[in-house]
């Protein structure tokens, strides 16, 4: 008699939105307080930093009641991420000037980027985000101003955005955490950072004009990085819109 085949079970998605959502075991943990204080540990000391070890002992909890929350640390980075993501706005379809309303929608993403400095470089890759509600319903009010406006390829044009943003803020972020480190303010370390700059691009001639933006740095830092983020995207918007229909 021939023996009986064994059934295999296919292996778990490896996300937080695949499985199913467990009961807490310790009065006063919730998955929501869990994201609420590894957020306030990633804004202070960014993705390196946290472990499951040092938020538990942040919530006074063990590690196995935090494994009944979260299953693993890239687990904790989507739900991260996905609450981050509810501080975005996004301006309603149908805006009578699409140009505000793409650059409000922009604003909002680069705004939410720099309070969280580690948002912009792990929101591609932590996992399975995108399957978040918060950023399935911030898609979603993209997808519908988009759709709005005009355009004959709006997943496209979306894209082309946040390409846009998300490379601006990464870098943007990736600067002010230098910054923190630092224990100086930005206007004062733009100062001291001066003279080793005015060395490196001695003999570039090219690079004269990278030093001027410098010295303005040093006076009005967040002045001269809005200034930067408003011209590169209006260069995107000024593309996009020769994709409208005309008429």
């Amino acid at each position: 008699m021939a023996a009986k085949a064994k059934t295999t079970q296919p292996d778990p998605v490896p996300s937080v939105w695949a499985r199913q959502r467990r009961e807490p075991d310790q009065p006063g943990l919730s998955r929501e307080a869990i994201v609420r204080a590894a957020i306030a540990m990633l804004d202070a000391d960014g993705v390196e930093a946290l472990s499951m070890r040092k938020l538990g002992a942040r919530l006074n909890a063990g590690a196995t009641s935090l494994y009944r929350h979260v299953a693993t640390k890239d687990e904790l980075m989507e739900l991260a991420v996905d609450e981050a993501a509810a501080e975005i706005h996004v301006p309603p379809a149908g805006s009578p000037d699409w140009r505000a309303a793409v650059t409000e929608a922009a604003n909002s993403f680069r705004a939410a980027a720099l309070r969280h400095p580690w948002l912009s470089s792990v929101i591609g890759h932590a996992g399975l985000t995108y399957l978040g509600p918060n950023l399935m319903a911030y898609f979603e009010r993209l997808a519908a101003l988009f759709a709005a406006i005009g355009f004959p390829e709006p997943r496209g044009a979306i894209d082309a955005v946040l390409s846009y943003t998300l490379g601006m803020s990464t870098t943007e972020a990736a600067w002010l955490t230098t910054v923190a480190r630092s224990g100086h303010g930005e206007a004062e370390f733009v100062a001291r950072l001066l003279p080793a700059v005015q060395q490196a691009s001695s003999g570039h001639d090219l690079f004269e004009e990278s030093y001027t933006e410098l010295s303005a740095a040093a006076e009005d830092p967040v002045g001269v990085r809005d200034a930067k983020f408003a011209y590169g995207l209006d260069v995107v918007l000024d593309g996009l819109a020769l994709r409208l229909p005309h008429g």
